[in-house]
């Protein structure tokens, strides 16, 4: 049997001497802690991920693949130096009948060190393509201490933690939430209410796939999409914040169906909650087939934002309203899940 820690995986990203990399991941030419593209940096740790699980999966499937199922709980520790090399290590915390979950840290070694971000994402080993495609059954780990013991007890308690957080999506809101609700929607009816509506705070594009973006045959890269759709949002927050928007957090992103090349695909982002400084954008992504017979949501997203200066000095942001069943639904799943957020995470940027 193989123990957690003979899975580990390292990726190294020479920002410090490449220069050609460390000008593709800046966001701006000033020199601004946090100056990062974020989004770019998802796709890398999607492409890790996978990495680390297909050397798994591989000892004892030589032919099967691995796709990512979701990525959880993306927690930005501290703000990343577009000047430092950044190390991508991963391993495998747990794994179930065909499931894979894998833990990332995401640091910037040297004095003095710098934990940028922790993150997991949940794979599945496939077998197959296309309609043929099937779930192969994977040996579990060996634990050898207490500390793989817990990282694997940890990743079980977050997928039913997952599991009751969307039972709880289809129950009605509680006492208190039912007045937060209604104070938002009183307040809109006050003589001259110049609040956002959070209808009004959408962005949207919309984009061909092509063989370039293919990872394994016949499917587009998931990590290409994920960091389109965090593009998009990012430039959704900044129609609430005032001054700049950094990334927090990445709540929860589900990958529902595959895409394929020649699909065309919606982006949609919306601003569904803000609370203090912090802004939770919902992203999903809509797949139309190229011979428009068939649609289907293939990922949904859900980020949060936050409003800082050029110090990185947190900054409020106003209140969004939502007016409709639709959006007042937006709004209390985002203001749950950022609850969950909050209190499992302490120290976010």
């Amino acid at each position: 049997m193989t123990t957690p820690t003979e899975t580990t995986f390292v990726q190294t990203l020479p920002l410090g001497s490449d220069l050609e990399m460390r000008r593709r991941f800046k966001v701006l030419e000033d020199d601004l802690q946090g100056n990062i593209r974020f989004g770019l940096l998802l796709e890398i740790l999607d492409k890790v991920a996978e990495e680390t699980a297909l050397n798994y999966v591989n000892r004892y499937h030589p032919r099967a693949r691995v796709v990512t199922a979701a990525i959880d709980n993306v927690v930005v520790r501290h703000p990343a130096d577009v000047n430092r090399d950044l190390v991508c290590q991963a391993r495998i915390n747990h794994v179930g009948r065909s499931s894979l979950e894998i833990g990332i840290r995401v640091d910037q070694p040297g004095e003095p060190a710098n934990h940028v971000a922790s993150c997991y994402f949940t794979m599945v080993a496939r077998s197959g393509m296309g309609e043929d495609a099937v779930s192969v059954t994977l040996p579990p780990l060996e634990y050898q201490d207490e500390t793989e013991k817990l990282r694997a007890h940890k990743a079980v308690a977050r997928r039913e933690e997952y599991r009751q957080q969307q039972a709880l999506l289809s129950g009605p809101p509680s006492h208190e939430e039912y007045q937060m609700l209604a104070g938002l929607h009183n307040a809109q009816d006050a003589l001259g209410f110049q609040g956002l509506l959070a209808g009004r705070l959408v962005a949207d594009s919309w984009e061909r796939m092509y063989p370039e973006f293919e990872n394994v045959p016949q499917k587009i890269f998931g990590g290409y999409l994920v960091r389109r759709a965090y593009e998009i949002s990012s430039i959704c927050s900044e129609l609430v914040a005032p001054e700049r928007s950094v990334i927090a957090a990445v709540n929860r992103i589900n990958f529902f169906h595959p895409v394929r090349m020649g699909d065309k695909l919606h982006y949609t982002s919306r601003v569904v909650y803000t609370n203090g400084s912090y802004i939770c954008v919902e992203a999903n992504i809509e797949r139309i087939s190229r011979d428009r017979t068939s649609k289907a949501l293939s990922n949904s997203c859900l980020f949060t934002f936050v409003n800082v200066d050029r110090d990185l000095v947190h900054r409020p942001v106003p209140e969004v309203y939502p007016t409709n069943y639709a959006e007042d639904a937006r709004y209390l799943a985002a203001h749950r899940s950022y609850l969950a957020l909050t209190e499992h995470s302490k120290n976010i940027i």
